[in-house]
């Protein structure tokens, strides 16, 4: 009987869940005129990613890479919080780190037997270089076939991402538009709308969520009223993720795949010195600079009065900036 109520107590507390609409053998035009510009995530399946699905195998993975060094993430646990930083950076060939990512448990290891790897690949110098396939990892570059469903000189960058299997990554959101490409694997990706960020606790781009599947509610009780979208990608779909819109993604099973990050804005509103796609916008940036000398300024009056201000200016944001849609 306990057993029972300890499921029903846990039921109830998994949100209720959306999942993504999905579109199969969508064109170009398609694309332009009736999805992006919902502005929300979809998922679009079978379109033509070239011979990545079949050729990258483990096998051949390491071959075309070969040992070419590369930065990835270490982890003991299967989920991974940017913000505590439970995880290690460590350098490894290619050709070691991909095998040892498609292992259930290591016979070589840095933290435990079962620890768990990730690849978000980099620029040649990460401070100034964009992360770019066809730089990177140009014989790899040619076996997938990215939809062109955006301007060239909109292209901002393609991450190579790999990981282990259960391996699952902190909810944050991207300042740019982006198609997740899964090449081989499945995953599930959980998502939340923009306006539900008042709700995720957020520190800088990053939820403190950490597990969204069984999230503490005495610590964070208004997560409860985010709501969750989900869907289950398998290889060869394609997950087109807005910017702003939060991703909460896990591994099901040994997984590669390919993020490709574009511009929906004009060049001149995105920060120059953004080499990842998440770095707030330069009027976002400068507005968040204002609010923070206008609070510093309400400091000086006594809390009665500063209560009282920072209600004013709490509905004046609400009254020029929320959208009624």
């Amino acid at each position: 009987m306990e057993a029972e109520l300890g499921k029903a107590a846990a039921a109830e507390q998994q949100p209720p869940v959306t999942p993504l609409a999905e579109y199969t053998g969508v064109t170009r035009e398609r694309f332009l005129q009736d999805i992006y510009p919902l502005r929300k995530p979809v998922v679009l399946k079978g379109l033509d990613l070239g011979p990545c699905t079949s050729k990258w195998t483990v096998d051949y993975l390491s071959q075309a890479a070969g040992n070419k060094e590369v930065k990835v993430h270490v982890s003991s646990v299967p989920q991974m919080d940017f913000l505590s930083k439970n995880f290690v950076y460590r350098t490894l060939p290619f050709d070691i780190f991909v095998r040892r990512a498609a292992e259930a448990k290591h016979k070589e290891y840095f933290i435990s037997e079962d620890e768990k790897y990730y690849l978000r690949s980099l620029g040649g110098d990460p401070r100034k270089d964009i992360a770019d396939l066809r730089k990177q990892f140009p014989l790899l570059a040619d076996d997938i076939w990215i939809p062109e469903y955006f301007e060239k000189e909109q292209f901002f960058s393609s991450v190579f991402r790999i990981s282990s299997a259960g391996l699952q990554l902190w909810t944050h959101y991207d300042v740019m538009d982006n198609f997740l490409i899964q090449v081989k694997g499945k995953k599930q990706v959980v998502l939340y709308s923009p306006r539900d960020a008042p709700y995720l606790y957020l520190s800088g781009t990053k939820s403190e969520v950490l597990d969204v599947d069984k999230p503490d509610l005495e610590k964070h009780p208004l997560f409860a009223k985010a709501r969750r979208y989900e869907c289950h990608l398998k290889a060869g779909d394609i997950l087109f993720i807005p910017a702003l819109w939060f991703h909460n993604v896990t591994s099901q099973e040994f997984a590669v795949g390919v993020n490709v990050f574009w511009k929906h804005l004009p060049s001149e509103c995105y920060d120059k010195t953004d080499t990842y796609g998440n770095k707030d916008l330069v009027a976002a940036s400068r507005a968040a600079q204002i609010l923070d000398r206008a609070l510093k300024m309400l400091e000086e009056l006594p809390e009665e009065y500063r209560d009282f201000y920072g209600r004013r200016m709490v509905l004046r944001i609400q009254e020029k900036t929320y959208s009624t849609s």
